[in-house]
């Protein structure tokens, strides 16, 4: 009965995994100068074993990475649940403006 504002990170069939605050998407880390670093050493950071999303899923992190809770939580969420597409950016300020690839 909540709704979160989550980037999708992982579709179907995609590999995930989180190491060393980095999200490491099909063997590959990914370039995400949007997310908020993650203090080293911080276990809500990681998320050191790769799974595969489920067909029909989605993998979802938030941007500030060492206070979110998600997917690393709860695991792959039905597509069906994804309600809609964020069109902006307000916080942090800097980054005031249109969400571009979210």
């Amino acid at each position: 009965h909540q709704t979160f504002i989550k980037r999708v990170v992982g579709i179907g069939g995609d590999r995930i995994a989180v190491r060393g605050g980095r999200l490491i998407r099909n063997g590959h880390a990914v370039r995400e100068p949007y997310a908020e670093r993650c203090p080293a050493g911080e276990a809500i950071c990681e998320f050191p074993h790769t799974i595969t999303v489920p067909r029909g899923s989605v993998f979802l992190m938030g941007d500030n990475r060492g206070n979110s809770d998600d997917s690393r939580f709860w695991g792959p969420v039905p597509d069906a649940w994804v309600i809609g597409k964020a069109f902006a950016v307000y916080w942090p300020p800097k980054h005031l403006g249109g969400a571009g690839g979210a």
